[in-house]
């Protein structure tokens, strides 16, 4: 699902409010996501999982083309890990 199906699905199952309005309100929690997620700090959504920031050591790589070994920056790359209400139902195990 992309973010214009989203908007489009709450919409439909909210008749009472307006498209732009919900299109506002799924912008602004994602960008509060992601602006939390970039100053470093977790979100965690109760049952569905939680964002946050793991840092990658500096490290020596290798080019797979050339075998030439590489070296790699340090960097902070986002992380998801999944509530267990998700893990559940993504394993049959409806509760």
């Amino acid at each position: 699902m992309i973010r214009s199906e989203l908007i489009q699905k709450i919409a439909d199952e909210n008749p009472h409010l307006y498209q732009r309005d919900v299109e506002r309100i799924v912008n602004t929690v994602f960008e509060e996501v992601i602006d939390a997620v970039a100053d470093g700090n977790r979100v965690e959504l109760r049952g569905f999982g939680a964002f946050s920031v793991k840092k990658r050591e500096p490290r020596i790589g290798r080019n797979p083309r050339t075998g030439e070994a590489v070296h790699v920056e340090e960097k902070h790359v986002p992380f998801f890990k999944t509530g267990k209400l998700l893990r559940d139902r993504l394993n049959g195990k409806e509760s």
